[in-house]
């Protein structure tokens, strides 16, 4: 974790993270042999769908094919998260100018200027998170577990919110399989991150993981 976010944590919240034994499912070989598993899959339908994905990014916009911003992970430790970009390249610095119609610490709009056409089709086929895999691999993410947060996200949690963190982040979770992006109050991402925590055992992963591929056939709750 960065001294940014330290710096930003509570008293309380730092003596909490020293404290922390992370969740069962962090330590799973069972959990993290089906995360190599499904990234290599994961990775193979990148392979193929990287060119005409990476074409039409570049068509439709100017920069960078791939984007890359820091995210918190298990225990708020940063990693990059990378992704197809779906925004203008300079997304970050128009932020302050688009209104946020979610509660608490997300961010969301319906109707972003910031996304690109390529990027409105790749966010609703969810293309956009395929070279998460990748982050699957290396161990930074997971198949299944909570939606990795902002460090300025982060900076402001409570010891509840940081209690979402004692499971790595993951491509799908509770969230995903659960109203997506209808789900526009924090809090209740926060319910669902835990919920996920007390049902959690090594097969309940591929049940979420099941869910998420019927989701994403009818392509429901994403914008």
């Amino acid at each position: 974790m960065t001294p940014y976010v330290i710096s930003k944590a509570s008293p309380s919240i730092r003596r909490s993270l020293a404290e922390t034994r992370f969740h069962p499912s962090a330590g799973c070989l069972f959990k993290r042999s089906v995360d190599i598993v499904g990234s290599l899959v994961g990775l193979l339908i990148l392979a193929v769908l990287f060119l005409p994905i990476a074409v039409a990014i570049k068509l439709d916009s100017p920069g960078a094919i791939v984007f890359k911003q820091s995210r918190c992970g298990l225990g708020g430790r940063c990693f990059t998260l990378y992704k197809f970009r779906s925004m203008v390249q300079n997304a970050d610095a128009l932020k302050a100018l688009v209104h946020n119609e979610a509660k608490g610490l997300i961010f969301k709009n319906k109707q972003d200027p910031r996304i690109t056409r390529v990027g409105q089709f790749l966010r609703r086929t969810s293309l956009d998170e395929l070279p998460q895999f990748w982050n699957v691999l290396i161990g930074d993410m997971s198949l299944v577990g909570t939606r990795p947060p902002t460090l300025d996200e982060v900076a402001n949690y409570n010891d509840r919110h940081w209690k979402r963190l004692n499971v790595k982040p993951g491509l799908t979770g509770e969230w995903q399989v659960n109203g997506r992006s209808s789900v526009e109050d924090f809090e209740q991402i926060v319910d669902l991150d835990l919920r996920y925590q007390q049902r959690w055992h090594p097969l309940y992963d591929l049940h979420v993981i099941w869910k998420t591929i019927q989701i994403l056939l009818n392509r429901s709750g994403a914008y």
